[in-house]
């Protein structure tokens, strides 16, 4: 299981990084990657802070790019940052919802 976290982050960090590279379409892989690992592994504070930081990860990306579907994991992404007050995830939730006029 461990493994699975570990791959999981490579996953979201290699996203993060194509995603800054302008690579939408490699980043949006690696987040569905980490999405795909880390649904599968039992509810547990270090599974969902990774899946609050992929969601918020798979918004901003798509929100880039102005594509659909990104209120999905905006949704996602702020739920999970709420229920396991990751400080690191609460502020890029915040900051993702600051656009929106809402507030966390």
């Amino acid at each position: 299981m461990r493994s699975a976290y570990l791959t999981a982050a490579r996953a979201l960090q290699l996203g993060r990084e194509w995603a800054v590279e302008g690579d939408q379409r490699r980043a949006l892989d690696a987040y569905e990657e980490a999405l795909a690992l880390l649904r599968v592994l039992p509810p547990e504070r270090t599974r969902d802070v990774l899946l609050a930081h992929t969601h918020l990860a798979f918004y901003q990306t798509l929100a880039l790019v102005g594509a659909r579907g990104g209120q999905h994991h905006l949704h996602l992404g702020v739920s999970y940052a709420r229920a396991t007050r990751d400080p690191l995830a609460r502020a890029i939730a915040e900051e993702c919802l600051s656009g929106l006029d809402v507030v966390m």
